[in-house]
């Protein structure tokens, strides 16, 4: 089974991609995390053009991803995360992979809002907290629960006019995408083990 997880910004996508490919033995694919972990030639080529702030090329993207979807994991199938971005990377994603399913955690942008402007993380062990969601919050805002190390804000998640561009983005770009395919539609306000019961059910 091929799956695409879409959502807006603090939907949760990333968190469920996990816990899916945990409980379906599915590879889990992030674009983000796929080009990170490349090495040699052609992480000096990709590494070039993020840090020069320009956007992977969507036939080079596509040629990892294809080299990625032959590995060994990828067997029962893959989760998506973070790609297609916009109806011209479906469509070329269609030339060289089937996908069965495509999954939206919704979410309006409020909610997303306050979500996004309260992530924070720890860059020693890499915990995540959200200083807006009670049962997500550490003990003391400003310190990681379990290092005790100061906590991180991304400079995108720290204003909300910021925020709102991305989200602007989201919609104008990536949700067309819902169109292109038949989708699921998962409501995103509830608690992560609801979301991810609730996808379970619908992929049953």
């Amino acid at each position: 089974m091929n799956i695409i997880l879409m959502g807006i910004q603090g939907s949760g996508k990333g968190t469920q991609a996990k816990l899916l490919a945990k409980q379906l033995n599915l590879a889990h694919i992030s674009t983000g995390d796929l080009f990170r972990s490349l090495t040699g030639e052609l992480k000096e080529k990709v590494d070039a053009l993020i840090n020069k702030g320009n956007l992977v090329p969507d036939n080079l993207t596509l040629d990892i991803l294809k080299k990625r979807f032959s590995e060994p994991d990828c067997k029962n199938g893959f989760i998506l995360d973070g790609y297609p971005r916009n109806i011209t990377q479906a469509k070329t994603l269609d030339n060289i992979t089937n996908i069965d399913e495509i999954i939206e955690i919704s979410l309006d942008d409020k909610e997303s809002i306050k979500r996004l402007s309260g992530r924070r993380s720890c860059k020693s062990c890499n915990k995540e907290y959200n200083v807006n969601i009670p049962f997500l919050a550490p003990k003391n805002p400003l310190l990681c629960d379990i290092c005790k190390k100061p906590l991180f804000q991304r400079d995108d998640d720290k204003t909300e006019e910021s925020i709102k561009k991305r989200l602007d983005i989201y919609h104008k770009e990536t949700k067309p995408i819902l169109n292109h395919y038949k989708s699921i539609k998962i409501n995103g306000n509830q608690s992560i083990d609801a979301v991810l019961q609730d996808i379970l059910k619908a992929l049953n």
